[in-house]
């Protein structure tokens, strides 16, 4: 018995806006940009799955293999930011603005469709700063025009170079090789770029030599920063998702997860402050520059129709 691997589907939507608020004081941002919603690299732990949900949409496979796209975007945003600069105090409102807070602005469909490429278009128009979070080397197709956005940077997302890790938890994104490299190319060209280590998984990418690993290969890539995040599993959607990769990949540790996140959807405050002290005396070996998020923080989700509170696991736990 054996099923069938799922066809992708890809579906165009219109976007009455594309700039969303981003209201959480602890975000460096201001306004995010998302122009898909579901994401082709399928990590288990996005917690974008829950877009899926509210849009009534199953959070499982469907996330990845059924992608909404904004096929106006770039108008959508040249209209929202015109309107925003003619009012008072516009381009101080606009503020900071990243891309790529809920799926990834670089993930395959974006090599035929060019719909970043576009918003980044507009973006050097107005000269309005960006952030980009991407796992993708894609980005570097995308040089020109971050050379033409000064005060933006790029984050790319790397929590390990185990593949085992990699391909359990993120099964159809680029390899973390190849993320190093995009880093390399950025740097070398001159683009403000770093890495996201996020989100850091407990027992299993958490321990000094993978972390190291990690720091050791972002330094000799010229990284200008390294940000840390340990996971957190917000909302029921996206704890069930990641409890069944988990169940399959290393059954051993689903019950020391269930103690943490079975009621929580945060590690213990104390295992954090360990880990992010573990992570900032790398960076400071390595000559590299850190940033240290406020523990317990809320995340970015201008898109996610759940509110960062405790949920509980959707299914039962066989232990």
């Amino acid at each position: 018995m054996f099923s069938l691997p799922l066809q992708t589907r890809y579906e165009p939507v219109r976007a009455k806006q594309l700039l969303n608020p981003v209201k959480a004081p602890s975000m460096p941002f201001d306004w995010s940009i998302n122009p898909y919603r579901g994401c082709q690299h399928g990590c288990s732990f996005c917690y974008a799955r829950s877009t899926h949900a509210f849009l009534g949409m199953e959070a499982d496979d469907t996330f990845q293999h059924h992608i909404l796209y904004k096929d106006n975007a770039p108008e959508a945003l040249k209209a929202q930011v015109e309107r925003m600069l003619r009012a008072k105090g516009g381009r101080n409102r606009l503020g900071r603005i990243a891309i790529g807070t809920a799926t990834d602005p670089y993930q395959p469909l974006e090599g035929r469709l060019k719909l970043t490429r576009q918003c980044l278009e507009v973006l050097a128009v107005y000269q309005l700063p960006v952030s980009i979070t991407t796992r993708s080397p894609l980005i570097l197709r995308d040089i020109d025009l971050l050379r033409k956005l000064p005060g933006s940077s790029v984050n790319i997302s790397l929590n390990t170079l185990d593949k085992r890790v990699w391909r359990s938890f993120e099964p159809m994104s680029p390899a973390p090789a190849q993320r190093i490299k995009a880093l390399q190319g950025l740097r070398q060209e001159g683009i403000d770029a770093g890495i996201f280590m996020a989100p850091i998984l407990p027992f299993l990418t958490d321990r000094p030599e993978e972390m190291e690993q990690v720091a050791k290969q972002a330094a000799e890539a010229k990284a200008c920063f390294v940000m840390g995040s340990v996971l957190r599993l917000s909302t029921s959607e996206v704890k069930s998702w990641f409890f069944g990769t988990l169940r399959d990949a290393y059954p051993h540790l689903v019950g020391s997860y269930a103690d943490w996140y079975g009621h929580s959807p945060i590690a213990p405050k104390a295992y954090q402050e360990q880990v992010h002290a573990r992570l900032d005396g790398l960076l400071k070996r390595y000559g590299i520059s850190s940033y240290l998020p406020t523990i317990g923080a809320k995340p970015a989700q201008s898109e996610s129709p759940e509110d960062d509170k405790p949920v509980q696991l959707a299914f039962a736990l066989d232990l």
